[in-house]
């Protein structure tokens, strides 16, 4: 049997699904998908086992492991019972009692997204600390780590997507365009002026965001991780390194931390 892990990532909008080799830091593949807290457990094992195909892998014979993060219950809940149907084990599910690693010191440890810890944990495996991870999500969050690899808190900010859904949802005279790199910053239509305001202007709250977080962590390595972060990132002042698969990265740390 191939020992492989299921890394997956439950966000508000997208899920996820990462694959690593046996005993390898190193992804075999990843597939997102739409977030649907209304799918089965049955038709989460028959996507994942239709994304292995392409490998060759198959649930009963390759998969060791499963480690999940998520922000959404219900979907949680799915997972949980997939794995133990189709995979005969349970699943790793980043939460209270699963060992990180990472001294968690916000006020009540069970409020923080288990996405986030999970890129903390990562952050602080790849670059050390301080660190401050921008993750670019349904929201935009920022996390602190500290110098000795604890977990800080951060920040949440509506995300891009969100955000110009509500402006075309409210300013009818507006319309919906691709979120791409605008030619100019001063904007000569309405269309490069939406542009502007999504890069540059989220590019701008990142940046003062984390000048603010420095002021409390000091200089500290700013990594971004999320959907949007290749968008998003290169804008920046601020931010060093660009991790698109950052939380993977972290649940693969936190399920070999708790099964060893």
């Amino acid at each position: 049997m191939t020992a492989l892990l299921l890394a997956i990532d439950v966000g508000n909008t997208q899920t996820l699904v990462g694959l690593y080799g046996e005993s390898s830091p190193e992804l075999v593949d990843h597939w997102r998908i739409a977030t649907n807290a209304d799918r089965t457990s049955d038709e989460y094992a028959l996507m994942i086992q239709q994304f292995l195909g392409f490998h060759g892998f198959a649930i009963a014979d390759d998969i060791g492991g499963v480690a999940v993060s998520s922000v959404v219950p219900r979907v949680t809940a799915a997972l949980r019972a997939m794995a133990e149907k189709y995979f005969g084990f349970p699943a790793v599910v980043v939460g209270p009692g699963v060992r990180t690693g990472m001294a968690i010191r916000y006020d009540d440890p069970r409020e923080v997204g288990a996405d986030r810890i999970a890129n903390a944990v990562g952050a602080f495996d790849l670059y050390g600390g301080p660190a401050i991870v921008v993750d670019f999500g349904t929201a935009t969050t920022f996390d602190a780590v500290s110098v000795r690899g604890e977990y800080l808190g951060g920040a949440i900010v509506p995300g891009v997507e969100i955000s110009f859904d509500a402006l075309f949802e409210k300013a009818a005279g507006l319309r919906r365009v691709e979120l791409v790199a605008p030619r100019e910053v001063i904007g000569r239509s309405t269309a490069d002026s939406i542009q502007v305001g999504a890069i540059y202007g989220f590019a701008a709250q990142v940046d003062g965001i984390v000048h603010r977080f420095e002021t409390e962590l000091g200089p500290s390595v700013v990594i971004a991780t999320g959907g949007l972060a290749e968008l998003i990132a290169p804008h920046t002042s601020t931010v060093a390194h660009l991790e698109p698969w950052l939380t993977l990265h972290g649940l693969r740390l936190i399920y070999e931390r708790t099964t060893r």
